[in-house]
């Protein structure tokens, strides 16, 4: 069971108006809790109550508290599961990788793997970033004790599509003014995250983030909290591979069809408003508006897709 204190508006907690609820209430579909004046139902399976108990909450780990972790590195197999293009190192002369992180890494990664034009996104690899415990498993990851978040790893030809349309899909295929959360999913496991490996990609993203936030602010949207940083702040190793079975997972026979994503519906302005200087004939798009017209991401569009490549001139 746990206790839980609460108090009507404008009152601090009391012990006196406690509220025990039975654990496997708590892991039920609905969730229900008093606020002194109402019944409020929050969340569903992985919903806030749920996350601090099982997921460690939301608060980041101390460093000195994270799980030790292993020097195994986690095993998957060789080749994507869609694309058959390799999983690791080496990939094709020319290519540049990202790791982006917004909610479940599951629908994350098939957003991303079928974005077009058919080898400008070789591959994708789901795993987890920006913690501190080494190799860790899903389980501990899910505990918040591990200070990492699940991420997918885009490893793209510039050649043939430019970083500004893997961010347009990005930014606009999660709500990223959700902090530690996204959806039902909840916990610093969760939070929204961009994570560069050289200065250009750097200055894109941090521009592209500019100028979503105040698209997003204009719609009523709040502050967007996404941690940007450099992949390399997190050591030689900075993304660490997610079990097998999660690589590709909607792809797979048997998968639960699931993606908490939730995108608003909100584009990310066209590139020549907020393009660093020097980058727009560099880093131009090669999706059109009218790929975003039919394509831009909606609630669960990644769960209704099919697996392959969408097919764009």
């Amino acid at each position: 069971r746990l206790g839980v204190l609460w108090g009507g508006a404008g009152r601090a907690p009391s012990p006196d108006r406690a509220l025990s609820i039975p654990l496997p209430h708590l892991l039920a579909d609905a969730v229900w809790l008093a606020d002194g004046q109402h019944l409020c139902m929050l969340g569903k399976t992985l919903g806030l109550v749920r996350s601090l108990v099982l997921m460690g909450g939301a608060q980041m780990i101390p460093k000195d508290q994270a799980l030790a972790g292993r020097a195994t590195r986690m095993p998957v197999a060789s080749t994507h599961f869609v694309l058959k293009n390799p999983m690791k190192e080496p990939f094709p002369a020319g290519c540049k990788k990202i790791v982006l992180a917004n909610g479940c890494f599951w629908g994350s990664e098939k957003g991303m793997w079928r974005l077009p034009p058919a080898g400008g996104i070789v591959s994708t690899a789901v795993g987890y970033i920006a913690g501190f415990t080494p190799n860790p498993t899903y389980d501990e990851v899910c505990s918040g004790r591990t200070g990492h978040t699940e991420a997918v790893q885009v490893v793209y030809d510039p050649s043939k599509i430019s970083l500004v349309d893997i961010l347009r899909w990005f930014w606009q295929s999660h709500d990223p003014t959700q902090l530690n959360r996204q959806g039902n999913d909840q916990g610093t496991q969760y939070r929204s995250g961009a994570y560069y490996f050289d200065e250009e990609q750097k200055a894109l993203v941090e521009a592209s983030k500019a100028a979503y936030e105040k698209a997003m602010g204009a719609k009523g949207y709040g502050k967007i909290m996404t941690q940007i940083a450099s992949a390399n702040d997190y050591g030689a190793e900075p993304f660490f591979y997610a079990e097998d079975y999660h690589q590709q997972y909607l792809a797979k026979p048997g998968a639960r069809p699931y993606c908490s994503a939730e995108p608003r519906g909100v584009m990310l302005p066209p590139f020549e408003e907020w393009s660093p200087p020097g980058m727009q004939d560099k880093h131009a798009p090669k999706l059109g508006e009218d790929f975003w017209a039919e394509h831009a991401p909606v609630t669960h569009c990644v769960i209704r897709s099919p697996n392959e490549p969408i097919k764009w001139a």
